[in-house]
């Protein structure tokens, strides 16, 4: 895909990677444009093609008492208050087929949850609105295996699809990142890394995901390391406080020295 296809997108001529980051879910107004305002003048500080990312529900939960959201249309209307305020594209997932045509109406990407990327139904519900469609691989698939949904929205009469690893099952409760996967990956489209699902640590028994956040950096520079198009990575200014997410989002205050580092890094790259 074309990244100009984004709408609003900014800094594409910088050679830098690009970015979709923010909260794991909208817990309000004033958290979300608070974390906006923060990443895009970091991004905008270091050249970092950027697109806000927020949850407008959480339907993926594993107990019934977690957090699921403040409210579709209330949340969405905050996604598009983020894009009208700093001039920034928005990202958010979808559930259900219906949330497709809802969702379109407010953000410029639809986001397929790991978990349903095989639902043929919802990709092409996405797919048909002609939005941006980022598809994110299933922890149980293979990078090669994402060819298909891939060609399920190219079937789609529509171009613009990524596609992001968020990791692969290692035994029952942790996740690991095979980093062969991203030049597969990126032989069939725009390729992302989500840094942070990717070190979750699922299934445990509280019901509340683990994860390790002190490898954030690590599997991040990686990514950026073996050419990855784009990085996925949720923040949060107190994560041990968010309602979603928490034990594996990057802490706000860390967020400028990891991009400059990983900046640095792709300069690097862009030399050979």
């Amino acid at each position: 895909m074309n990244l100009q296809n984004i709408p609003n997108i900014k800094h594409l001529d910088s050679g830098n990677f690009f970015i979709l980051a923010g909260p794991c879910a909208i817990e309000g107004e004033e958290m979300a444009m608070r974390i906006a305002e923060k990443l895009v003048g970091i991004t905008d500080k270091l050249h970092i093609p950027y697109v806000f990312k927020g949850s407008f529900k959480k339907a993926n939960r594993s107990r019934i008492d977690s957090f699921s959201g403040i409210g579709d249309e209330k949340a969405l209307k905050i996604l598009q208050k983020v894009a009208k305020e700093f001039g920034v594209p928005t990202v958010t997932d979808i559930h259900t087929n219906e949330d497709a045509a809802m969702a379109a109406e407010y953000v410029d990407v639809l986001q397929i949850p790991a978990f349903l990327v095989r639902q043929t139904d919802l990709v092409v519900a996405a797919a048909n609105t002609g939005k941006t469609v980022n598809l994110k691989k299933g922890q149980f698939m293979s990078p090669e295996s994402m060819k298909h949904a891939v060609q399920k929205v190219l079937d789609c009469n529509n171009q613009n699809v990524m596609v992001t690893d968020r990791g692969s099952m290692f035994g029952y409760q942790d996740m690991i990142v095979d980093f062969r996967g991203i030049p597969t990956m990126q032989n069939m489209a725009t390729t992302v890394l989500d840094v942070t699902h990717s070190l979750q640590q699922p299934n445990q028994m509280t019901g509340v995901t683990g994860g390790r956040p002190d490898m954030i950096e690590t599997i991040a520079k990686a990514g950026i390391a073996v050419g990855v198009d784009g990085i996925f990575i949720e923040t949060h200014f107190d994560p041990a406080n968010a309602k979603s997410d928490g034990a594996n989002m990057l802490h706000l205050d860390y967020f400028e020295g990891l991009m400059t580092k990983l900046v640095a890094i792709r300069q690097t790259i862009n030399q050979f």
